[in-house]
């Protein structure tokens, strides 16, 4: 299976769908199952910010305790989207959909990012320690 490694908070708070959408400076063309891993780093300075707190606290989660290395989920990649304009606190993709609220605040919306739209997202029961790697990777998973 595809998987994407991510850093905390933001592989929870996409997993646990705070975010609808994860974005990145790089499209891919694969559509189709993803898992979800979250890498070993934690992004403290994000976690210490109070939105942060509140959406983890909302999920039971704290910055001390967010799963790393390891995969915590699968969903299905469905789109990628470019982005086409940001006005400081909504943007709007290449499909004409308007990106505003949360998940505005929990992604990068510059000109020229993509926005990775997916479907059927499933935390997993057991969490699956794994070594990440940089872009789309492949993972034996079982069903």
């Amino acid at each position: 299976m595809k998987v994407l490694s991510m850093i905390q908070p933001w592989a929870n708070l996409f997993v646990l769908r705070e975010a609808q959408y994860e974005t990145r400076t790089w499209r891919t063309q694969y559509r189709g199952p993803l898992a979800i891993h979250t890498s070993k780093k934690i992004n403290k300075a994000v976690c210490d910010h109070v939105a942060i707190q509140a959406l983890l606290a909302k999920h039971g989660y704290t910055t001390d305790t967010l799963p790393t290395g390891q995969i915590i989920a699968v969903c299905s990649l469905d789109n990628c989207l470019k982005v086409i304009e940001n006005h400081h606190t909504w943007a709007i993709l290449e499909d004409g959909r308007e990106v505003s609220g949360n998940d505005f605040f929990l992604g990068d919306y510059d000109v020229g990012n993509y926005v990775w739209v997916v479907s059927n997202m499933k935390m997993l029961d057991t969490f699956l320690p794994a070594k990440g790697q940089l872009g789309l990777w492949e993972h034996q998973i079982e069903s």
